[in-house]
């Protein structure tokens, strides 16, 4: 069993009926479900790790602090890994643990032989955008409303569970760049004068209390690069000012929906200076990179136990 060593943590796979525990109470310091359907429970565990699920926990000290879990998925006739969960106690983020998980979940995903590896998050997230896009390299060409339904989580506060479906082609050249990356403003496949330089602002953000607020929105554009405004702080905000998260997630719902399926990508993403929001960038240029697939022989490494 590898075990790898980050700072004074360590990270390595889950096997057990008590680290099973570990992580669903975990879920729960983290999440705060109110309703138990939301977390996923030990039966799930051992069911999906048998079929190619990896489960992924870091420990200081001997204590479980954050975890990692996929499991095995097909698209288009490919198998791939869907991450469905990636958890830090509050007082280990912004250490790194979170990318260090995801690093070795890749390294374990690209010895199955696997290429690529989903997962959604909240796009008014800025801190999950920032490691998703600048730490990881991911790209985004889906938005699903609602995904999950009514949470129970804390951290959802009521507001609809709109998701980005984040795309990780492991092997693909802007993921390696991304994580070799030492420079925060590192793009990965396109240069900053290329992308950002001259991209209009989709939607215009002012001052709206201890937040910003989304002024107005534009749509019909045709130009080969958009940028796109979010909130920084929206988890605050869903508790400070619920009203004003609601009018985020339906002008952002709005904008995505409208230009995702009119072959826009989610390429890249940058906290504007005073970090109180930040931008995503879209083009209609090629930005896939997808490996191109090698069958391999014999059985699949996806079916180990």
């Amino acid at each position: 069993m590898t075990v790898v060593r980050t700072s004074h943590l360590t990270i390595r796979a889950l096997h057990t009926f008590d680290e099973f525990r570990q992580v669903m109470a975990l879920e729960g310091e983290i999440w705060g479900y109110g309703d138990p359907e939301d977390a996923v429970g030990i039966p799930m565990f051992v069911i999906t790790l048998k079929r190619g699920g990896i489960l992924l926990g870091a420990f200081d000290r001997g204590r479980l602090v954050a975890f990692v879990y996929s499991i095995a998925g097909i698209k288009d006739g490919q198998p791939m890994q869907w991450s469905h969960m990636l958890g830090v106690l509050p007082e280990y983020r912004g250490t790194g643990v979170g990318r260090d998980l995801k690093l070795e979940q890749r390294r374990v995903a690209i010895e199955m032989g696997l290429d690529l590896m989903e997962w959604t998050y909240d796009p008014l997230q800025a801190v999950n955008a920032h490691l998703n896009f600048r730490r990881l390299g991911v790209t985004v060409d889906d938005y699903v409303e609602n995904v999950y339904g009514e949470s129970s989580s804390v951290l959802h506060r009521g507001n609809p569970t709109d998701r980005f479906i984040a795309q990780w082609w492991m092997r693909a050249p802007r993921v390696e760049q991304a994580i070799v990356a030492r420079d925060e403003t590192a793009t990965g496949t396109v240069s900053r004068g290329e992308s950002w330089d001259g991209a209009p602002l989709v939607n215009v953000v002012g001052p709206r209390g201890r937040w910003v607020g989304c002024e107005s929105v534009t749509l019909g554009s045709e130009a080969p690069w958009l940028t796109v405004a979010i909130p920084g702080g929206f988890t605050e905000m869903l508790t400070g000012d619920p009203e004003l998260a609601t009018a985020w997630r339906f002008a952002t719902r709005e904008i995505f929906n409208h230009y995702l399926p009119r072959g826009y990508r989610v390429v890249d993403f940058e906290f504007h200076a005073d970090r109180q929001h930040g931008r995503y960038l879209l083009t209609t240029t090629d930005q896939r990179e997808e490996p191109v697939r090698v069958m391999h022989g014999g059985p699949s490494h996806c079916d180990r136990a």
